[in-house]
């Protein structure tokens, strides 16, 4: 399987029309829009429905507001797997995804400690994948003044699960990859803290 991973694409999305490579799934971690109406959401997802994939999966992030708080109107096509803290199984790999993030000022999808607490438990056992918009604490997750703002509940629990792989965006910053123990990181980031979309999306063989 290969996987074509991207983030962070803030309302930018057909920039990437000629340097997405071939793949058989995307997967987009969050961040779909820059303001979070309902109009940017819905023109993302027309664009993610057309792209030449088998699957396309997406979850959001903390700027896009219209999935948080007007879920009922967005129209999610047919061929598009949308995940909001659930999980699927695809050609038997195992793949949870969700929005949520650290709390910072009123962004959507930002949970207290309690709730996120709570949330991770959830996460399968058996988890292959794992999408969540903001990184675990201290891997792809330092911003630009040095500091690490990832989850450390979610550290704790991915580690515990191990899964192959962990996809996150949020950290403009970080965008990379790096491999721990059993695990590939990846922040696909598309844009830079100036959000310019100057990062290529992350191809991985699964």
């Amino acid at each position: 399987m290969n996987i074509v991973c991207i983030s962070d694409t803030h309302d930018q999305h057909e920039k990437l029309n000629d340097i997405l490579p071939d793949g058989d799934m995307i997967i987009h971690a969050g961040d779909i829009s820059l303001r979070g109406s309902l109009a940017e959401i819905q023109d993302f997802l027309k664009w993610f429905s057309n792209l030449p994939y088998r699957y396309k999966i997406c979850i959001a992030g903390n700027h896009d507001f219209a999935l948080e708080k007007k879920d009922s109107l967005v129209e999610i096509p047919q061929n598009v797997i949308y995940l909001n803290n659930q999980e699927i199984t695809i050609e038997g790999i195992t793949i949870w995804g969700s929005p949520v993030t650290l709390p910072f000022y009123n962004w959507a999808f930002m949970w207290p400690l309690e709730k996120r607490c709570q949330l991770y438990k959830e996460i399968p056992n058996n988890c292959d994948i794992i999408i969540s918009h903001g990184p675990v604490f201290g891997t792809l997750d330092k911003v630009k003044i040095g500091q690490n703002v990832g989850c450390p509940l979610l550290k704790v629990r991915v580690e515990e699960i191990k899964p192959k792989l962990f996809i996150c965006g949020h950290i403009h910053e970080a965008y990379g990859s790096v491999t721990k123990n059993s695990t590939t990181y990846i922040n696909a980031s598309i844009m830079n803290l100036r959000y310019e979309p100057i990062n290529l999306p992350i191809k991985i063989t699964f």
